[in-house]
């Protein structure tokens, strides 16, 4: 049974998703070791450091865009994007059904 949606749109919205995270990751790459950084300052009292260590564990949470994004792509049916494609090429014909 085909689907009503479009697998190859959300097959593109995940490439441009995963994209802008890819851009992203070296900001937040920067972010983590500024904030590694900052936990060795000296005299640096216990309460600061446990937001520090907050602020660096959500930055690793980048990791679950990633899974989220996999996900995705795992919930399109198996050949749903190629049928989808083959349709495109030979144009779009209402189904007498």
């Amino acid at each position: 049974m085909p689907i009503k949606w479009s697998a190859v749109k959300v097959s593109e919205a995940m490439d441009e998703v995963e994209h802008q995270v890819s851009l992203a990751e070296a900001f937040l790459t920067e972010a983590k070791t500024k904030a590694t950084e900052a936990r060795s300052i000296t005299n640096l009292p216990q309460y600061v450091d446990d937001h520090l260590i907050r602020v660096i564990g959500q930055i690793e949470r980048i990791d679950n865009v990633k899974d989220a994004t996999t996900s995705v792509r795992l919930s399109i049916p198996k050949g749903a994007i190629e049928a989808e494609w083959k349709s495109l090429k030979y144009g779009n014909k209402q189904s007498l059904m």
